[in-house]
């Protein structure tokens, strides 16, 4: 069974906290799979990704990059695991069905908690996962902008 990290933005977007929680994961040393909404968002986190931050570097890329399976970190808005990833990010309401979440260790579901629609989904999506006998933890935003997991 996989794990599941539910994060909750509240008060940063995901241009702030994708780029940071990226960075985790990437220091763990295993492959990664953002899996975002639509096709020009993965372009535009793409960017967002080479330019964040000045001291920092994350290799990654997106079928417009090239060189899939090399890639420690390739973004898509499709179900295209071609890196061998063993951790799956989920933003702008990307979904994935819960047969497939035993392919990775860990999933990151991002939501907005700003649209009644992406805490819908983020629900039904932890009821999904939670029957699937999947482990779930679910991480509120503080005023602070840090994170507080909550039970």
């Amino acid at each position: 069974m996989s794990r599941i990290d539910f994060y909750h933005l509240q008060k940063s977007g995901i241009e702030e906290v994708l780029p940071k929680l990226l960075e985790k994961a990437y220091a763990s040393g295993k492959h990664i799979v953002v899996k975002i909404g639509t096709e020009d968002r993965v372009e535009f986190i793409n960017t967002l990704l080479w330019t964040y931050d000045d001291a920092s570097f994350l290799p990654h890329g997106s079928k417009k990059d090239g060189n899939a399976a090399s890639q420690p970190i390739w973004l898509t808005s499709g179900d295209d695991n071609p890196n061998q990833a063993s951790m799956l990010f989920l933003i702008d309401d990307a979904k994935i069905s819960t047969d497939k979440l035993s392919d990775f260790e860990r999933v990151f579901n991002i939501f907005d908690g700003a649209s009644e629609e992406s805490i819908k989904q983020a629900r039904v999506f932890w009821k999904e996962a939670k029957i699937a006998s999947h482990e779930c933890h679910y991480w509120q935003q503080t005023a602070s902008g840090s994170w507080e997991e909550k039970a």
